[in-house]
């Protein structure tokens, strides 16, 4: 526990843990990033605040909450499609803190709708996608003897291009 003297009150003493001070100023400077609260702590940036040491891999509800683009889509109970290959979802995530084992930091992630069979295929940039996808589906087509009938994306940018509008 910091013993921490009130501001408003001079003859009140507040006793806040470590913890809570940091996310108190982490909340102060508008939910600055810990890493970026650690650097103004080493460097003196900021009269006032305490030489805390700020936990990086942590987030409030707040930031969590601002990192969400939109709310989840609900379950979907019934099956749409009747046969695999029907319908594959795609996504690309990217780029990954670490590296795969051919040195790609990127991955596409292809899931069969119907039997929920999914694919990774890791890749060295978002352009590469297509590249990626025109191999897996050559070979799951030739296996499988069914053809792709149609895709699913999120529309990212890796997905609006030549190839897959051909495809």
């Amino acid at each position: 526990m910091l013993n921490v003297e009130c501001a408003s009150h001079s003859n009140m003493t507040c006793l806040i843990s470590s913890d809570d001070l940091s996310w108190l100023w982490h909340r102060r400077i508008t939910h600055i990033h810990m890493n970026h609260l650690n650097k103004l702590v080493s460097k003196e940036l900021v009269r006032g605040l305490l030489k805390l040491k700020f936990v990086k891999d942590e987030l409030c509800n707040a930031c969590q909450n601002g990192k969400k683009t939109r709310a989840s889509f609900k379950s979907k109970n019934v099956v749409s499609t009747f046969r695999p290959l029907e319908l594959l979802h795609l996504d690309l995530f990217g780029p990954s803190r670490t590296m795969s084992n051919e040195g790609n930091y990127y991955a596409l992630v292809i899931v069969d709708d119907c039997s929920i069979y999914t694919w990774t295929l890791f890749v060295s940039s978002k352009s590469n996608a297509f590249k990626a996808f025109q191999k897996l589906f050559k070979l799951v087509q030739n296996e499988k003897d069914f053809k792709i009938k149609s895709l699913g994306s999120d529309h990212g940018g890796e997905f609006q291009n030549e190839g897959f509008e051909l495809f």
